[in-house]
């Protein structure tokens, strides 16, 4: 798990403890392990765990206050989605600023002179260890995008005003996005 780079909390009355693991399933993106834990009233249980090496989301804020959105299909939700820049680490160990750096400029052809981590959340702890490192990106230069070959990716520019009403109109309800968006809003007070 990759927890290890987040601020852990235990309490004897709440946590559960590990007692062994299997696999259940090995796929090309996900594991799923099959844990048995002891809780905190002596019963043992399992949990259902997808592993995950962790991923990173990116708010690239170009000179005019605009961010850059990535349009791309979603066939689990069946809807094109506004999302920020976002890619999973290739390894648990791989530095999250680096794979922020390599998936802005992949998904958008920019890059960025100045970086700023705002956060690292975990997306549904019920059933994954996955952990997001959200980043601010600014001092954009625009190169070549430059997708994986699977991905279809059209990217937009969206003024903060344009942003705060897709907000609130719920017209980007990608969780990823919304929390990094959150956290831009408290870095920079009043910026959406």
């Amino acid at each position: 798990m990759q927890g290890d780079i987040m601020k852990k909390i235990h309490q004897d009355n709440l946590d559960e403890k590990f007692v062994s693991r299997r696999q259940g399933f090995d796929g090309r993106l996900l594991k799923v392990m099959v844990d048995t834990v002891t809780l905190p009233n002596g019963r043992q249980t399992t949990r259902e765990i997808i592993a995950h090496p962790g991923a990173v989301c990116v708010v690239p804020v170009l000179d005019d206050g605009s961010i850059i959105f990535v349009k791309q299909y979603r066939y689990a939700v069946g809807s094109v989605l506004y999302e920020l820049p976002a890619g999973k680490l290739d390894h648990p160990n791989e530095d999250p600023l680096d794979c922020a750096k390599r998936e802005l400029s992949e998904e958008t052809g920019y890059e960025a002179a100045e970086w700023q981590k705002l956060t690292s959340i975990v997306t549904t702890p019920g059933f994954t260890d996955e952990v997001i490192h959200l980043y601010l990106a600014r001092g954009l230069k625009k190169f070549d995008q430059h997708t994986d070959e699977d991905e279809f990716i059209d990217i937009e520019a969206v003024k903060p005003e344009e942003v705060r009403r897709m907000l609130l109109d719920e017209e980007i309800f990608d969780a990823k996005t919304l929390s990094a968006l959150c956290m831009m809003q408290l870095v920079n007070k009043n910026f959406i």
